[in-house]
Order: structure tokens, then sequence, then C-alpha cells
């Protein structure tokens, strides 16, 4: 048992260093770009194709803060601005599917999936979900009541308290890393070693296999779904590694998990927004099925196609 929490101990502190070299320097500048010109810039660039996600100009700030940021942070911004029920719930769900981009959009890529996919799949959810969400309900008009106001936080004033402020951020977003990655990796260490992610694998193979996946991506899942796009990639970079799972396996559970990932706690953060939140729930696990699903069926028609080619010729 000490050689398995020994292995799962400095499995889990290799993962936290190379997703920790992605984190750090991305949530420093990112940091720093909340205090130049460049992020109002970008604001006021989408402002006016708000109305087609049937949001205000000023929805523009929680939907690019979230994108650049976090939900936290976006949930901030929406505290601070009077949108009605409808506009509150579009920009939950638009910013289920697409936040925080710059940190889970890199450390995925990790994996070998492109980021270009990752991107794609993410910003076009978001805009189809805005749309079709715009279309198709034509209530929600009264304004939304808040549960609760953000703390206030003091705002740095000069380039050294921005540069302090950024650090103390990335510092702290390594360390929540390793805190949640180092005890993950040993419990599945110890669960590899006492045999338990094989029954686990099996238990979980008529969901893997529906989804067109193997059962190796079983934990994968699990994980990504618990714990977030991030986090649940270092359990993705372990499993590629060790177990043999396929580049089409990766690809095809990171496209599950870029619609549904940290399904939970994503969901339960916006109950304070004073919007229904069972709906976001239902409508991210049932996108992120039927999108595997197509590609996995995809994928396979083209496989099929290219190994009649190769017979042919």
């Amino acid at each position: 048992m000490k050689q398995t929490v020994l292995k799962g101990f400095q499995t889990g502190c290799k993962t936290t260093w190379t997703l920790g070299k992605v984190i750090f320097p991305i949530t420093l500048v990112v940091t720093i770009l909340q205090f130049t010109p460049v992020l109002p810039w970008i604001i006021q660039l989408i402002s006016p194709i708000m109305g087609i996600f049937g949001l205000s100009g000023n929805a523009a700030i929680p939907l690019v803060i979230g994108n650049v940021l976090n939900l936290y942070a976006s949930i901030g911004a929406i505290l601070s601005l009077d949108l009605t029920v409808k506009e509150v719930f579009i920009l939950a769900m638009m910013l289920s599917f697409s936040h925080n981009l710059f940190v889970e959009s890199t450390v995925a890529s990790k994996v070998g999936v492109k980021i270009w996919v990752i991107l794609a799949v993410r910003l076009g959810l978001a805009a189809t979900a805005g749309i079709v969400i715009n279309l198709v309900w034509s209530g929600g008009s009264e304004l939304a009541q808040y549960g609760m106001m953000p703390e206030a936080v003091n705002q740095p004033d000069t380039w050294g308290a921005i540069l302090l402020l950024g650090l103390q951020k990335a510092l702290y977003g390594v360390f929540q890393l390793a805190i949640i990655v180092i005890p993950l990796m040993i419990v599945i260490q110890i669960a590899k070693d006492l045999k338990w992610l094989d029954a686990f694998s099996k238990a979980m193979s008529p969901v893997t296999r529906f989804l067109g996946m193997k059962e190796n991506t079983s934990m994968t899942l699990a994980s990504g779904l618990l714990i977030g796009l991030a986090f649940g990639s270092a359990v993705m970079i372990q499993a590629v590694k060790e177990d043999g799972v396929s580049h089409r396996d990766v690809t095809l559970a990171f496209i599950f998990l870029v619609a549904c990932h940290a399904v939970i706690e994503d969901t339960l953060i916006f109950i304070p927004l004073g919007i229904p939140v069972w709906p976001l729930f239902v409508i991210r696990i049932l996108t992120a099925v039927l999108l595997t699903l197509v590609v996995a069926r995809l994928w396979n028609r083209t496989e099929s196609a290219r190994r009649k080619e190769a017979t042919l010729t």
C-alpha cells in the first residue's frame, strides 16, 4: 500500500507540474488584462450582436468576463446588472457551455485534442443555446430577483498591486489544482492496484459503449462530470499514458465533457441568480449525449468509408 500511495503521489505531482505550467501564466496574463483597455474593447465590440441571443448590450459584460475568466466572475457581473429572468437564464446556459476558455481549453489540449475543436464545440454550443432559447421561450420578461450579492473587493490601483494580484491568483490556481489532483491520483492508483477500476469500468461499460467509447474512458467521464474539464483532464492524461485510451476515444470523451463538465457545481452556483436551475442540468446532459452520439456515428462512417476505399485499391 505504501508503494501504491507513493506512486500515486508522484503521478499527481507530475500532472500538477504539467498542468500548472499552463494555468499559471494564463491566469497571470488574464488577471492583468482585466485592468487594461482590452476587456472593455472586446465588450464594446460584441455588444451590438447581443440582440441575436435576446440579450441587452450590457449583458456582454458577464458573457466576456465568464469566457475570459470563470463562472464565479461572470455571476458577480450579472448580480451587478438589472436583467430579466430570460436574459439571466440565457446567460447561464451560454456560460455553462463556454467559460474559462483560456485555461480549460489549453489544459484540455494537453491530451492531444485539437484546441480549435474544443473552442469550436464550446462556442458553437453557447451560441446555439442562446439563439434557440431566445426563439423558443416567450416568457421571463420580469426582472430577475437575485438571492445574494457578492462581497465587495478592493480593486488594485497601481501596476505593482495588479501584478501582485495576478501572481496571487496564479499561485492559488496551481495550489487548488494540486490539492485536487494529487489526492485524486492517489485514489486512482489505489483503485487500480486493488482492481476497483476494473469493476467500475465494467459497471460503466453500457454507458461508454452507448456513447461510442471503450470502457477505459469511464473514469475520465466520471471525473470530468464531477470535478470539471481542467481537473478531469489530469485523469485523462494518465489514462492516455497507462490505459491506452485511443485518440478517437479521447476526442469523443472531451466532446462530451466540453458540453457537460462539473455538472453539479456549475449548475448549483446559478441558484443565487433567481432562475430555475434544473433545466440547465437537463439541457447540458442531453446536449452532451446527443452531440457525442452524432460525432461517434459520423466518425464510424468515415472510418468505414476509408476501409472500403483501401480494400478497393
